[in-house]
């Protein structure tokens, strides 16, 4: 059997000049052989609870972390099912999304977890109506556990143009 090994190049983000903030986005500056990146930061979503930003803007796209239906002025999860956090969780990814420069109609793909996939139909209309006309690609998957408990979980990629 012939095993052939895997090619790939890694980069490690070196900013060349200084961090800046302006209006929720830190940006750093790639060295001149990398794209920049600009990480986005918002108050309207909650923080990041590991070593991850809420977004990340690359050329013209943003790519949106994991949203947890986490109620940003108050830092705990919402009340009520799947129904309550799946609003909660789409409300902060449309927080993140926004402060990225996007919108949810420009949203390309999203993925989905679900903590139980009986509750497709329920969250399908609150997706639904949170992207009305508009309808990216869309992954949705049941999961056996999501961060602090929580039974839905929404990321995606958007267009900035």
């Amino acid at each position: 059997m012939f095993l052939q090994r895997a090619s790939f190049v890694a980069f490690t983000a070196r900013p060349t000049t200084h961090l800046t903030r302006n209006a929720g986005i830190k940006s750093i500056r790639m060295n001149s052989t990398h794209p920049s990146l600009s990480i986005v930061s918002t108050p309207e979503a909650p923080g990041a609870i590991g070593p991850y930003s809420q977004a990340i803007k690359v050329g013209d796209l943003l790519f949106a972390s994991g949203c947890i239906p986490i109620d940003p002025a108050s830092g705990e999860i919402v009340k009520g099912g799947v129904e309550e956090q799946a609003k909660q969780a789409l409300k902060n990814l449309t927080a993140v999304v926004t402060a990225g420069g996007s919108g949810m109609g420009k949203v390309v793909k999203t993925t989905v977890f679900l903590k139980d996939m009986n509750d497709f139909g329920a969250v399908n209309g609150v997706y639904a109506a949170a992207f009305g006309d508009h309808k990216p690609a869309r992954s949705l998957v049941e999961v056996s556990r999501l961060p602090k408990d929580v039974l839905f979980e929404v990321e995606c990629i958007a267009s900035l143009k």
